[in-house]
């Protein structure tokens, strides 16, 4: 099959751009021709076929100096007229059979989805996050966990405008709440055959705003293949560590105040960076002091050499997790995970079997969880192992190719999703 992945990046900057690098090496392994396609960038993989048909390059952030760049940057993340023809361009270079998007946001915007359907090309996307019901991505408001967008119809994503939901900013909050309010109107997302989401929650959270009723497919990411050499004698393991964005909806300042409550022969690393990082350094010296690493950005494999020799791996999120990847990766090295009861995380973790899951915001809660398992590391490694058996099935990558292939040929069918009133579990 011939595979057209499309993302507005195309080098490892986040999690969606890692996954698409990583997903398109598996299925070219299983035999597929797949092409990568998004904006033009120097720090794409070298090599790249349709280099020369990309769409243009886009900052945002910052955005461009001056009210009319700002005007022409802000239509363009609506619809980009560029971005169309260059992905017409595209289809023409490598005819595919299916074009697989991802984060098209902003940069690409669903323009690019016109001439796809125009050539008559069947169309996946794999969402990331919760773009298409909350315009802000994250589903907060003032810091807290908001559901206001979830709701069919263009007064959804207008909710954004009255919480200010986009930096506290009514200009900017404004900019994304219209665009959101008018793809929906537009339909501008009906070209997508079918949507892949990669936890219950987020399909179920789609189901109630009304958004690819009947398209949604529930395929679980792929974890990381950890070989045997590289895993940890549980005996050996001693810390904690947690792997995220250093910014205020991680709640790694929760587990900060936590680990106060921790025996103080343990210490928890810190890998990453980001906004809050200086006031979570200042937090962790006047409650934990001496017991907290901060590694900063750590290259992938020195991350996964932190977890491997970590008694526990901790998101101790406050916010609608997805389904993050750092749970994943830690249950894969035979590490268990301890995650909050909010959004897709404790759809990863069964409690109790393979890691533990705790209420957000209760610092008292996740020392105790964190206790439990630094008390008895052996007993903490059995529960890593356990995920680790359920993960080589589940999140195998191999599998998850070909639960993709069946999505392609239109053959799976889409899960029924019950909505659910709750915010937690979904």
């Amino acid at each position: 099959m011939r595979v057209l992945h499309v993302n507005k990046f195309l080098h490892r900057r986040g999690g969606a751009e890692s996954h698409v690098l990583d997903l398109a090496a598996a299925q070219r392994r299983a035999g597929h021709d797949v092409e990568l396609w998004g904006t033009a960038s120097p720090e794409d993989p070298p090599g790249m076929a349709l280099a020369d048909v990309m769409a243009p390059h886009v900052e945002l952030e910052p955005p461009p100096p001056g009210a009319a760049a700002r005007v022409r940057a802000a239509a363009g993340t609506v619809w980009s007229v560029r971005a169309e023809r260059a992905m017409g361009a595209a289809l023409q270079r490598f005819s595919p059979d299916v074009v697989h998007c991802h984060n098209i946001y902003h940069q690409l915007s669903p323009s690019v989805l016109r001439p796809v359907r125009r050539a008559g090309v069947r169309c996946v996307m794999t969402l990331h996050d919760y773009k298409l019901v909350c315009p802000s991505y994250q589903m907060l408001a003032g810091g807290s966990p908001c559901q206001g967008c979830v709701r069919p119809g263009v007064a959804g994503p207008l909710q954004a405008l009255r919480h200010r939901c986009k930096g506290g900013s009514l200009g900017a909050s404004a900019v994304v709440a219209l665009e959101s309010a008018l793809h929906r109107a537009l339909g501008a997302y009906d070209p997508v055959h079918a949507f892949v989401s990669p936890s219950r929650f987020l399909a179920d959270v789609l189901s109630r705003a009304g958004v690819g009723r009947g398209r949604v497919h529930v395929v679980r990411n792929p974890a990381p293949v950890v070989p045997p050499d590289r895993l940890v004698v549980p005996g050996r393991r001693r810390d904690v560590v947690v792997a995220c964005r250093l910014s205020p909806e991680k709640g790694v300042d929760v587990l900060l105040r936590a680990l106060a409550g921790v025996p103080a022969a343990h210490r928890l690393h810190v890998a990453g960076d980001g906004p809050a990082r200086a006031e979570l350094e200042s937090l962790a010296a006047r409650v934990a002091p001496g017991r907290v690493v901060f590694h900063g950005r750590l290259p992938g494999e020195h991350v996964q050499a932190l977890v491997a020799g970590a008694v526990a791996a901790v998101v101790p999120s406050r916010w609608y997790e997805n389904a993050p990847l750092s749970v994943t990766e830690a249950l894969a090295a035979g590490v268990p995970a301890v995650v909050t009861d909010l959004g897709g995380a404790p759809e990863l973790v069964r409690d109790g079997v393979d890691g533990l899951v705790v209420a957000p915001e209760r610092p008292e809660a996740l020392a105790g969880a964190l206790s439990r398992l630094l008390a008895d590391p052996l007993a903490a490694g059995r529960m890593g192992a356990l995920g680790r058996e359920r993960v080589l099935v589940e999140h195998d990558p191999a599998r998850h190719v070909r639960l993709l292939d069946a999505v392609y040929a239109g053959t799976a069918r889409p899960e029924p999703v019950l909505a659910t009133a709750g915010g937690r579990r979904g």
